[in-house]
């Protein structure tokens, strides 16, 4: 099949280079990167192997790219109103529009802009950062969940998985909002307290009051998620992902990263839409309410330090 990969950051690039080197046609859409990657192609230094793809189809507009089979969407959910502008040229042909993004909500409010799309959820288990122009760095995990939203066309999505795993990544379907609180249960403690603190995912576990502190955090997200009628989202889960973390390659998530380098971070998705949604559902995620308002105190004195030069 043919693809798209709207933001060829840490995780597009990643993806959407392992989809190249198993011998699909990946169309990359670069902004900064272009000229660098256009003449120099891609780096993938990887745990499981690293590799460089020369001759990558890159572009600056979506305007300019050909038909698909499948869009890879990999921006910041800071930046989901330009999908208003990039989408367009690229679904005439209605094709699988694939949201590896963090939070909760984005499937609704891209649906209600295009009601005929076919959309799935990618929730991506993954360290990975983007080191360098056109330079990826995988530090350890991959996987990927797809969760049918509205996909119309099973032998898209089944073909979809099947050249995902062709191309050695573990990927799995999954229930759609299962599969989106089950990403909450980790994204919405970890990123927000290594902002909050100034730290480190590793450093997190190892300190007792903090351990317990995301412990709650991630038991939060599970209440939410079964006042909203969500399965599978349990406390079984959450010592999953405690042990999971413990085992993993100390780590920056990607809201640390945004306030390091004084971009905006992804709070509306990653916290606000979700800790809506629970009060709707009669309830409250108390921890997570004040981690966010710390996230928008933060944001606001990062763009005070910005606007002050």
């Amino acid at each position: 099949m043919r693809y798209a990969v709207i933001g060829t950051g840490a995780i597009g690039g990643f993806y959407g280079g392992r989809l190249m080197r198993a011998g699909n046609e990946v169309n990359f859409l670069l902004h900064t990167d272009y000229e660098y990657v256009k003449e120099n192609g891609l780096q993938i230094d990887s745990c499981d192997g690293s590799f460089h793809l020369d001759n990558v189809k890159a572009f600056r507009s979506t305007e300019d790219m050909p038909e698909v089979d499948v869009v890879l969407v990999c921006l910041k959910s800071t930046r989901e109103h330009l999908l208003k502008e990039m989408l367009p040229p690229l679904i005439k042909n209605n094709p699988l529009v694939v949201l590896i993004q963090n939070g909760i909500g984005l499937e609704d409010d891209l649906q209600a802009l295009f009601p005929e799309l076919q959309i799935a959820a990618g929730l991506a288990f993954i360290c990975s950062g983007k080191v360098g122009p056109g330079h990826i760095d995988h530090q350890c995990y991959g996987s990927i969940n797809i969760g049918n939203f509205s996909c119309r066309d099973a032998s898209l999505m089944e073909h979809f998985l099947e050249e995902l795993k062709a191309a050695g990544i573990e990927a799995n379907p999954v229930e759609y909002l299962e599969a989106r609180w089950k990403k909450a249960v980790w994204n919405m403690p970890f990123n927000g307290m290594t902002v909050a603190l100034n730290t480190t995912t590793n450093k997190l576990l190892e300190n007792p009051s903090t351990r317990q502190l995301i412990r709650d955090q991630m038991m939060e997200v599970v209440g939410a998620s079964r006042a909203l009628g969500v399965k599978g989202v349990d406390e079984a889960f959450v010592e999953k992902m405690i042990q999971m973390t413990d085992e993993m390659t100390p780590y920056k998530p990607s809201m640390k990263l945004d306030y390091d380098f004084h971009r905006p971070m992804e709070i509306d998705y990653l916290y606000s839409k979700g800790i809506r949604q629970a009060r709707e559902a009669g309830y409250t995620m108390h921890k997570l309410e004040m981690l966010e308002q710390e996230l928008r105190f933060l944001e606001e004195c990062n763009r005070l330090h910005e606007a002050n030069g």
